[in-house]
């Protein structure tokens, strides 16, 4: 997977001459020649956001342990060693200061005086000492006796404040090792987002895998519009997050995620593109921040993965190739396709046009056969026919009949009486009063002479 902070885009511009070459601009040819765009979230799924200026830094002292494990590899070690190191080294020297106080050190190799420690003959020995009595080790040659009082009472210190120290680094350690972010690793994106047509519906796609075979439990999907937006009001709100709907309301969000699926969200009118077109694409500053969360099954822990798509890796008009064939007993997944795409007849109208379109193709002859009658008297061309079969034929006859006569009279039998046609009216504001697609329309219009 790409793990770029930045995704250039290069523009390439036509040849010109030395000399016109030379003219142009400096900082308009930089500018043209390469333009990037700042990822918010990386491919690999790491958040491109740095936090600067933090004054209060005792909040994270508050919490160290996780401040402790979001350490990287070599401080966290750095700092495992170095707590261990220090206790031996404190604990050894009151060893030291005991025996050294008590003239322990005055007496080394007298049989008739009684340590507190025994053959503990310097620092290294007391060093030794302590290593043994906070790892429990007890190899038997150094030993405490029982004339020395204040040698019992640092021995339970020392334990009790040892298996704490032991407790405090081997859980950091352990969840350090077991957090699910390598798990992540095998859960992956496609490098690009495809829209196209599905079940007559413009759609936005991506695909998502696992490649393991202990699957993620209670899988589920969401995705985040990055945007920077200015309000009404004039307020400038940078990076602007808005939810992109992919399935929530009907439960397709929620993942069995044995096989590589394709998450499919229908641009309608409450997404956010959909008033974007294929021209209009590239030039949006945008970013599609997608979010797969779920338990590992091994370990039960949260697992997040995630990955983003730039205006430059939406392919429209796109889909994706079927990875999954089925084989003698079983179905094989071929990973080697996962990112592959083929191109698709998509209309290059975004979701509002082709909405209106289809509107304007299922309108009664209430709007569609007076604004035909208008423009075949003004003169103006007919454009393309659209609707049924039905609503033409009607309007070629009434448009015939209008030729005849510019003051004609025209008379209607409906199936449900609601009023009387006015044969004064001319034919076409009568026929925007009396049309529709519930009607059975008779239109006769006859000359006056």
């Amino acid at each position: 997977m790409e793990q770029d902070i930045e995704s250039p885009v290069t523009i390439h511009q036509p040849k010109l001459p030395k000399q016109a070459r030379e003219d142009l601009p400096k900082n308009i040819s930089k500018e043209c020649a390469k333009r990037k765009i700042q990822r918010y979230v990386r491919k690999d799924g790491k958040c491109n956001v740095h936090h600067g200026n933090v004054r209060e830094t005792y909040r994270y002292l508050t919490d160290i342990f996780t401040t402790l494990v979001d350490l990287k590899w070599r401080f966290n070690l750095l700092i495992f060693v170095m707590v261990y190191t220090v206790t031996w080294l404190f604990f050894g020297m009151i060893w030291w200061l005991i025996a050294y106080m008590r003239g322990d050190m005055d007496h080394i190799g007298d049989s008739t005086w009684t340590p507190c420690v025994s053959n503990l003959n310097g620092f290294v020995s007391a060093f030794l000492f302590s290593i043994e009595t906070e790892t429990t080790i007890g190899y038997g040659y150094r030993v405490i006796t029982d004339k020395c009082p204040e040698g019992i009472i640092l021995l339970l210190v020392q334990s009790v404040l040892g298996s704490i120290v032991n407790a405090f680094m081997v859980g950091c350690m352990f969840v350090k090792i077991s957090q699910p972010k390598k798990r992540a690793e095998t859960l992956v994106f496609s490098t690009n987002a495809v829209i196209s047509m599905r079940d007559g519906k413009l759609c936005l796609m991506f695909r998502v895998g696992d490649l393991r075979n202990s699957h993620i439990v209670e899988a589920s999907i969401r995705a985040k519009l990055i945007k920077s937006k200015q309000t009404k009001e004039g307020e400038f709100i940078p990076l602007n997050q808005t939810d992109i709907n992919v399935g929530y309301y009907t439960g397709d969000d929620r993942l069995f995620l044995v096989s590589p699926l394709i998450i499919s969200h229908e641009i309608n009118q409450q997404s956010p593109f959909w008033e974007i077109s294929k021209a209009q694409l590239p030039k949006e500053e945008l970013e599609i921040v997608v979010i797969l969360e779920g338990m590992v099954e091994a370990t039960g822990m949260t697992c997040q993965a995630r990955s983003s798509y730039i205006t430059s890796e939406i392919l429209w008009g796109y889909r994706f190739t079927p990875v999954l064939t089925l084989e003698d007993g079983f179905y094989e997944v071929d990973y080697n396709s996962f990112h592959e795409t083929y191109e698709t007849n998509t209309p290059v109208y975004s979701a509002k046009e082709l909405a209106e379109m289809a509107s304007r193709a299922e309108l009664p002859l209430t709007w569609s056969v007076s604004s035909k009658l208008d423009q075949h008297a003004e003169g103006k061309p007919i454009p393309e026919r659209k609707g049924s079969a039905r609503q033409w034929a009607l309007t070629e006859v009434l448009m015939r009949s209008r030729t005849v006569s510019q003051t004609g009279s025209c008379s209607f039998r409906r199936k449900a009486s609601r009023g009387t046609c006015n044969p004064t009216r001319p034919c076409t504001y009568a026929l925007c009063n009396y049309f529709s697609l519930h009607l059975v329309i008779n239109a006769a219009c006859t000359k006056v002479l």
